[in-house]
């Protein structure tokens, strides 16, 4: 069928059509838990399909999942689990099954002092940091890091799993295929929802041929209209769909999406004398700034996923991710384990850090929302696969009430069903004792550390609140963020000696403010864009349109921190022209860190900035991140 569809600013293209029962957009943790539990109730024991299709009838229904990475498990991040949600769907599971990984065995949390003096610490840190240096002789204090003796409850995985989220959804995708009621179709990103009324009647496939403005060119073919009677959503924190319902249904009141983080991550070969053992879990706070956070997991057979996580209050317009993920390796305390280790993978992601606050509209008539895109990560106890999971098989469930009582997917049978089982389940409950947990960090890092104890501690009676602020009314100038450090005129002089190379600026600036150039080994210490190739494995088909684009030139040219160059994960983004940044898809490991680290909002709705960031191919080849 085809359907004859007005284009913006663009003549009526005609488009095929093909009708399904459920389209799922995005293949994560959240709908890897729906189509595991929805795929093994849909037939009978004798091949009969338990529920009928209601576009092929006499079938199973018609259930078609499109993900954006070119292959399942392409660009997602390596995890340590408590698997609660996992094992309730696989009450069998044996790691050994699934490959990188190993039961949790060992837990630390280790706090990392300066040992460059580089790093920006408050007075607060430096009196700690020196007092631990001084009583030193009485105190763990070995490596220039300190192994703390006890941690709370609420951060431990006891029991849990060291996973490769690339790995375990290659696992999953591979059984939920072979029941033959399911179709999972990788390398194939949604353009956007097709709304009609308020209510979501199915999705269209991007278009092809077209040149990087999306103008149609030579071999141009339109992108598919998907009609479907439910359309899950499972497409991530800044996912385009997510961010299309968003736009044109809003946020929940008193709701927003504020808080971030970038991770990168490498997967190495650690040397053949290390001492950790598969399942050790590593975290550590404290360096190379205090706000960022950095995590170890050893995986079997010598290999572990490291890396740091750069939060949206680490008010620094300099916070670039791949600079200080290298000097937090060459820390005393972890480089005695991975001196002489070799890259193997490399990657970054986005994690939406709001929680339970940064939920959307979960349901309305003809769609549901999954996963992390839906508010499930849990910011106190740092976890959010096994929450998107688990709500991924609570829709499953509903889907299945709902399909055997012949009900349509209205908002509110939706609401009766999915909705009601999330709200009385255990993500739920410990999504709100998490709500406020982290708000102190707003307001510094030792006031956060705090504030997450007394919600740990207190199942979230008690907390320190801070106001989660957008970038535009945090983030410094970069005259102010260095003043005392760096002169104004001499930060001129390197800005335009960078934009000559091409180049970002915060190479510069962190060596001019005391942080040593990295000595690349060729192995693991790598340059930026040795990763991209040894690790990273980038690449970007041809015909289609760019998935970044800076929508206001004007705004670009007035911005004088440019935080998408230096925090962009891939060095996609660059110093362009007339002050407006360039984007090279070819390098863009869609992280989508860009689209929160804007500084600049738009005029009409200032929780939104100047970056969008649209459904586009290519990225990451690997599966091990």
């Amino acid at each position: 069928m085809t359907s004859d569809t007005p284009e913006v600013g663009a003549e009526a293209v005609q488009r095929q059509r093909m009708e399904a029962d459920i389209i799922c957009v995005g293949f994560g943790p959240a709908t890897a838990g729906f189509l595991t539990t929805l795929s093994k109730q849909l037939l009978n024991p004798d091949g009969t399909p338990a529920v009928e299709s209601a576009v092929m009838p006499g079938a199973p229904p018609q259930i078609l999942c499109y993900e954006r990475a070119d292959d399942i498990g392409f660009g997602v991040s390596g995890i340590v689990t408590r698997a609660r949600g996992l094992r309730a769907s696989f009450p069998n599971l044996d790691p050994k099954d699934i490959p990188m990984a190993a039961p949790v065995a060992e837990e630390k949390v280790v706090y990392l002092l300066d040992p460059i003096g580089a790093s920006r610490r408050s007075w607060a840190l430096r009196g700690a940091d020196a007092c631990l240096r001084a009583f030193s002789g009485l105190l763990p204090l070995k490596h220039e890091a300190v192994e703390l003796p006890w941690s709370p409850a609420f951060l431990h995985k006891t029991g849990g799993l060291v996973l490769s989220m690339g790995q375990f959804l290659q696992w999953v995708g591979a059984q939920v295929q072979s029941t033959g009621t399911v179709q999972i179709w990788p390398g194939t990103p949604i353009s956007e929802a097709l709304v009609e009324d308020h209510k979501v009647t199915g999705v269209r496939l991007l278009d092809q041929g077209v040149d990087k403005q999306g103008k149609p060119g030579d071999g141009f073919m339109p992108g598919m209209d998907i009609h479907a009677a439910l359309t899950v959503i499972g497409d991530g924190p800044t996912g385009s769909i997510g961010q299309q319902l968003d736009a044109q249904l809003g946020l929940p009141e008193d709701h927003h999406a504020r808080d971030w983080a970038v991770g990168m991550k490498f997967v190495v070969d650690l040397p053949a004398d290390c001492a950790l053992k598969p399942g050790t879990v590593l975290h550590t706070f404290g360096f190379p700034e205090p706000e960022i956070f950095g995590f170890l997991y050893v995986h079997p057979d010598r290999v572990a996923s490291l890396g740091i996580f750069v939060p949206s209050w680490f008010d620094s317009p300099m916070r670039t991710a791949y600079r200080y993920l290298q000097h937090w390796m060459l820390h005393p305390y972890l480089w005695r384990h991975l001196k002489g280790s070799k890259l193997r993978s490399w990657g970054a992601k986005t994690l939406g850090e709001s929680g339970r606050r940064g939920e959307p509209q979960l349901v309305g008539d003809g769609y549901a929302r999954v996963g992390e895109g839906s508010g499930t990560t849990n910011v106190l106890t740092g976890s959010g696969v096994d929450e998107a999971w688990t709500t991924g098989v609570q829709l499953a469930e509903s889907v299945l009430e709902l399909l055997k009582g012949k009900k349509p997917f209205t908002r509110q049978n939706l609401e009766e069903t999915y909705v009601r089982r999330r709200r009385a389940s255990w993500v739920e409950a410990e999504a709100r004792v998490a709500e406020h947990s982290r708000d102190g960090f707003q307001k510094g890092v030792v006031r956060g550390m705090i504030g997450m104890a007394l919600a740990g501690l207190t199942k979230g009676r008690l907390s320190l609140r801070g106001e989660p602020l957008p970038p535009y009314k945090r983030i410094p100038t970069l005259e102010e963020y260095f003043r005392g450090r760096v002169s104004a005129a001499e930060i001129q002089q390197l800005r335009k000696e960078c934009a000559i190379k091409g180049v970002s600026l915060h190479g510069v600036l962190m060596q001019r403010c005391g942080w040593p150039a990295i000595p690349y080994d060729g192995q693991l210490l790598v340059s930026h864009q040795d990763a991209l190739l040894l690790g990273g494995k980038v690449q970007a088909p041809s015909g289609y349109a760019d998935h970044v684009v800076f929508l206001y030139p004007e705004l670009c040219e007035r911005c004088g921190t440019k935080i998408c160059i230096e925090l962009c994960s891939g060095q996609a983004i660059s110093p362009g022209s007339a002050g407006v940044p360039a984007f090279d898809r070819e390098k863009c490991v869609h992280c989508g860190a860009c689209y929160w680290n804007c500084a600049q909002p738009l005029p009409a709705n200032p929780e939104r900035m100047n970056i969008a960031f649209r459904a586009g191919t290519g990225g990451l080849h690997s599966a091990e991140n």
